[in-house]
């Protein structure tokens, strides 16, 4: 699979979707502009008639896909959080130094932030976090069937391999498994960024989203100090 690749992509479009605040990007509408659009000719058309190109500005629209599309949010201050997605590696390993007053002795056995990883480690640590993102998206029940297509599709026009093509539509359709998917964490370094993406991408006002991410917290054996230093660095990025 080549899951790196599409992670990046996802991180470029959550630096540049905090960037995009800035003039009130409003994910909805561009996203049902590029649902009607589909009926005419798919996505790769843009919107008709609106002058607007979603793909420019969603990076490919995955982001804006998963993150609040049908939710009826706008990019407004929280939308500040969903940069935590492209720092999570720094934002996360910051977090731990912070919960326990700058690095200490025990620093090797937290395994390595998502930014010094290489090769089949990098892989790995990219699919972790794409799970942990779209089941975070998932979580207020909200993706439907068309959504689902508009989501595969857009990360295929990111490039992703058959392989990886059959993961993301298999994980769209899983059951939610909070004890599952922090089983999939190889270090607490994982743990933590894995937590900290999903804080990026949930309403922390839906009650639905909210459980999810506290279920997954106490699975990935996080206490409450480092789930809200978290929640704080995904707040400030």
């Amino acid at each position: 699979m080549n899951a790196r690749s599409i992670l990046e992509q996802v991180m470029k479009q959550a630096g540049s979707g905090r960037q995009q605040n800035a003039v009130g990007l409003d994910v909805q509408g561009l996203v049902g502009s590029l649902s009607s659009s589909l009926g005419g000719g798919g996505a790769s058309q843009g919107t008709r008639g609106s002058g607007v190109d979603v793909k420019s500005l969603l990076g490919g629209g995955a982001l804006g896909l998963l993150i609040g599309s049908k939710r009826g949010r706008k990019m407004g201050g929280k939308a500040l959080k969903y940069g935590a997605i492209a720092g999570v590696g720094i934002l996360a390993w910051k977090a731990w130094e912070n919960s326990r007053g700058g690095a200490g002795k025990d620093e090797a056995r937290e395994g390595q932030p998502m930014d010094r990883l290489e090769g089949a480690s990098r892989e790995q640590r990219s699919l972790e976090l794409l799970q942990a993102v779209i089941m975070a998206a998932r979580a207020d029940g909200h993706i439907d069937d068309r959504e689902r297509a508009l989501l595969t599709e857009q990360i295929d026009a990111m490039g992703a391999d058959a392989e990886l093509h059959d993961w993301v539509e298999q994980q769209l359709i899983a059951p939610l498994d909070a004890e599952a998917l922090a089983r999939r964490a190889d270090s607490p370094q994982a743990a933590r960024e894995m937590y900290l993406v999903s804080v990026a991408v949930i309403d922390e006002q839906n009650p639905m989203e909210r459980a999810w991410l506290d279920q997954l917290g106490g699975a990935l054996g996080l206490d409450d100090a480092m789930r809200q230093e978290l929640e704080r660095q995904a707040l400030g990025a």
